[in-house]
């Protein structure tokens, strides 16, 4: 459920569609764009996912060599929802690259992009997702500790969250910092 949550963040115009079991999902209709299984799934169903390579994302519980050393893309379930986000976002870029501000292109991302946060909120935000921690930031900023927490709430005002994973997005898709950065 998180993840179909952070998907539905990241790409709000797509459909999110889970299934109970392989035998509900017809391989055949070709509305699916990306398949997100776990190891087990996978193991299970080679056959169907091996031709899919560039489209499945194995949902791993930490260690994932085997499936990289095989071609599949993965993402680790144990990581931080930060962690989650990132390694989604790296999988978008590889597979769109240069064009990672896409992601989002809905009347949704358009009213979000509408917030307007001050330099100083931008400064703070990237570092937040960078995983500095408030004195880390007053101190890089030269800034005083109240302040940071200031800027903090304000931010999770203006963006209606309090989510890590949810403002690494938005700071990601606004440019606020690179992908390469987190």
């Amino acid at each position: 459920m998180a993840l179909r949550s952070l998907l539905s963040d990241m790409v709000p115009a797509i459909d999110v569609v889970s299934y109970n079991n392989v035998a509900e999902y017809n391989i055949e209709d070709g509305r699916a764009v990306h398949y997100f299984v776990s190891a087990n799934v996978l193991f299970h169903n080679i056959e169907m996912f091996h031709p899919l390579m560039q489209r499945t994302m194995v949902i791993t519980e930490g260690e994932a060599s085997p499936f990289v050393q095989s071609g599949f893309r993965t993402i680790d379930a144990t990581a931080s929802e930060q962690e989650i986000v990132r390694q989604i976002l790296r999988i978008h870029s590889m597979g769109h690259p240069g064009h990672v501000h896409h992601i989002a292109e809905t009347p949704a991302e358009a009213m979000e992009q509408r917030v307007e946060l001050s330099a100083r909120e931008r400064d703070v935000l990237a570092l937040l997702v960078k995983g500095y921690i408030n004195k880390e930031i007053a101190d890089s900023l030269s800034i005083s500790l109240p302040t940071v927490i200031f800027h903090r709430n304000n931010i999770y005002d203006k963006l209606k969250t309090r989510s890590i994973g949810r403002l690494t997005i938005y700071a990601v898709l606004n440019g606020i910092v690179a992908l390469s950065e987190i």
